[in-house]
Order: structure tokens, then sequence, then C-alpha cells
């Protein structure tokens, strides 16, 4: 009997809190719309399991010295895994849009005034009493309405490490649900007309044009804001890999390889930051809040901003392109792209969309340094 009772005492179902039971009931949940709903099931995947063990009684893997916890330190403290998928994301991502029409870099720009109003929101709520958020803290959260989910963990991982997993699964998270929050707002923002607009055929941009720009977009913002020179350095550097023709093993490898291990165990480090005595608490919900407010912000302005270019330019301007400023690439541009095809069955904004789109990619790196350089 006192062998029974050892055993029993000693099993994860006798230690089990309601809490940690909750948290593994959340790490199904993503698994669910990971692998059912097919929402980023690249990340929610792996987040989702990292979470249930994170929140197994006597499970040692996520803290001490345990694989996942060991990788969170060396991956996610010293910023080295977002740095890596940037630079991925960066040899995946074809500039050709934004470099055939400039003026979308407006487009980006606008939709990151989701971030700074969000980043106001939180010190509103803190100056309130109904949160509890430093300037770092706020800052970490606000860069959730980049879209950008690599940006946003690295950005907690420098000034807000507690909050790492809240912002991560809301970044994330939202991001998987640009396809339900992104059209209600297209639609109210726009009328019937305006969703209508066709655009003229993009430009064909020469190789030299492709090769120069990461260089030149690399020492203009660096030398001005060194702070994003980490991000943006490493986004420019997987480009010019894929753009100049001469290392194509390298930039395979980074597009496929690279990307792909470091992804696994981003998640997994990520997830394990979901135990519950770190997530169930109050700041978690206003993450949340802040999180969805902030897509909704970044995505109106993106679209207030196309409406006025397009009264402002000689060529047509569909204002559903500027909803793809927010930097979740592709998904934002075929929302953008859909939401016109219901309008005009001839309407294909796709790679008009992308301009924008990659522009906000740029624009949450850029707003990423300067919320580290000015709360550092």
């Amino acid at each position: 009997m006192d062998l029974i009772l050892q055993i029993w005492h000693g099993s994860g179902l006798y230690q089990l809190t309601f809490g940690q039971a909750l948290m593994i009931g959340v790490g199904l949940l993503l698994l669910y719309l990971a692998i059912v709903k097919k929402f980023e099931p690249l990340l929610l995947v792996t987040i989702g399991f990292g979470g249930i063990l994170a929140n197994i009684p006597g499970v040692e893997i996520a803290t001490g010295n345990g694989l996942l916890h060991l990788t969170y330190v060396v991956g996610i403290e010293s910023g080295a895994f977002p740095l890596i998928i940037f630079m991925g994301v960066g040899a995946m991502t074809d500039f050709g849009p934004l470099l055939a029409n400039p003026k979308t870099l407006f487009l980006g720009a606008a939709a990151q005034f989701g971030i700074f109003a969000t980043l106001l929101g939180a010190l509103g709520l803190t100056a309130l009493g109904w949160m509890d958020f430093s300037i770092r803290e706020a800052a970490a959260i606000g860069i959730i309405g980049g879209a950008d989910g690599p940006t946003a963990i690295y950005v907690a991982g420098k000034l807000a490490p507690n909050l790492l997993g809240a912002i991560a699964v809301a970044a994330y998270s939202y991001m998987a649900l640009v396809p339900l929050i992104q059209p209600p707002i297209m639609r109210a923002l726009t009328s019937p007309e305006e969703r209508r607009i066709e655009m003229v055929q993009l430009r064909d941009v020469s190789r030299r044009e492709r090769i120069l720009f990461p260089l030149l977009l690399l020492l203009l913002v660096a030398l001005l804001l060194p702070t994003a020179a980490p991000l943006l350095g490493m986004l420019c550097f997987g480009n010019l890999m894929r753009e100049c023709g001469v290392v194509d093993r390298l930039s395979f490898t980074t597009q496929n390889a690279l990307i792909n291990i470091v992804t696994i165990f981003l998640g997994l480090s990520v997830g394990s930051k979901l135990a519950a005595e770190q997530f169930l608490v109050p700041s978690t919900l206003g993450i949340m809040l802040l999180g969805i407010v902030a897509f909704a912000i970044g995505t109106a302005s993106g679209v207030l901003m196309g409406k006025l270019m397009n009264r402002l330019s000689s060529n047509p301007i569909n204002p559903l392109i500027g909803a793809a400023g927010v930097s979740a690439v592709p998904m934002a541009s075929r929302v953008a792209n859909k939401v016109g095809l219901e309008a005009n069955p001839q309407n294909y904004l796709l790679m008009h969309a992308m301009g924008p789109n990659v522009a906000g990619v740029i624009g949450s790196a850029v707003a990423a340094g300067i919320m580290i350089m000015f709360t550092s």
C-alpha cells in the first residue's frame, strides 16, 4: 500500500494544479487551431506542444537544465532565433513589387501606427490603474501591432522576457486570424467602388535594382537607427543571398533547412514560457486585448492611407492593399486580393499588395529599433 501511495504521490495527476490543467487545455487548443483549422501551423504546433510540456508536473524539460530552457536561453534570450528567422524571411522575400511601386512604402509605414497606438494604450491602462505595465513592457506589447512574430519575440526577449509567452501567443494567434480580423475592417472603411478599383501592371525590376536595394536599405537604416540593424541586417543579408545569384546553395539552405530547424526550436522555446504561473496572470488578458486592438488599428491605418493616396495619385490605387501593410507575409496580401476579387472578379491585387506587405516587414523592424532605443 505504501508503494502504491508513493507512486500516486509522485505521479503528474496527483501534482497537477487547476492552472496547469487549464494551460494544457490551451496547448491542445493551439494544436487544434494549427492541425484542424490550419492557422499558422508551423508555429502553433510547436508552441502548443511546448506549452503542454511546460505544464506537466515533474517534467524538467522546460526548467533548470532542461532542453527547452537551455534552448530558450541560447536562442531567445540572446535574440539569435528571431534573427535567423529574419534571415530566412529575407531569403524568401521578393522586394520586386515594392521596388516597382515605391509609393506603397507609405502604406507599410502607415500600418505601423498600430504599434505606437498600442504602446500608448498599454501606458494608458497603467495610468488608470487597470494594469501595471512598465514602459519597456508597454513597448514590447506594442510590437504585436506589427503582425510580425519574430520581431515581437525579439523585442519581448530584450525588453520584457517575463511577458514573452503571452506576447508570442498573441502575435501568432492574431497573425493566424488575419483572414477573420481584416475583411470586416476593410469593407467598413471602403466603398464598393473603391474595392473595385483595378491597378495598372507593375513594371519589371532589374537584377541590379534587386541587388542594390538590400545594401542601400541596410546602410540607410543602420546609420540612422543602429538598434534596428540586427533585425534589418539579417533580413537584408538573406535577401542579398537570394538576389545576387552566386550563392544559390546558401540561399536554398537558408530558405529551407535552416529556417525550419530554427522554427522548431523557437516554437518549443516560446511554448516553454506558457507555464501556468507565468501565463495565468491579469496582464495576459490585457496583452490579448491590446493585441487585437493593435491589429485592428494597423489594418485601418493602412486602408485609410490607401484611400488618401488614391485621391492624390495620378494612377489609381485600391485602398484594400493598404491592409497588407501589416507584415503578416503573405497572408495579408492574400486577404486583400480575396476581398478585391469579391468586389470585382477581374481585380487581381496580390502582387500590388505584396509591395506594402514587405514594406510592413521593414517597418516593423524599424519600429522595433525605435522601441529598443528609447526604452533601453
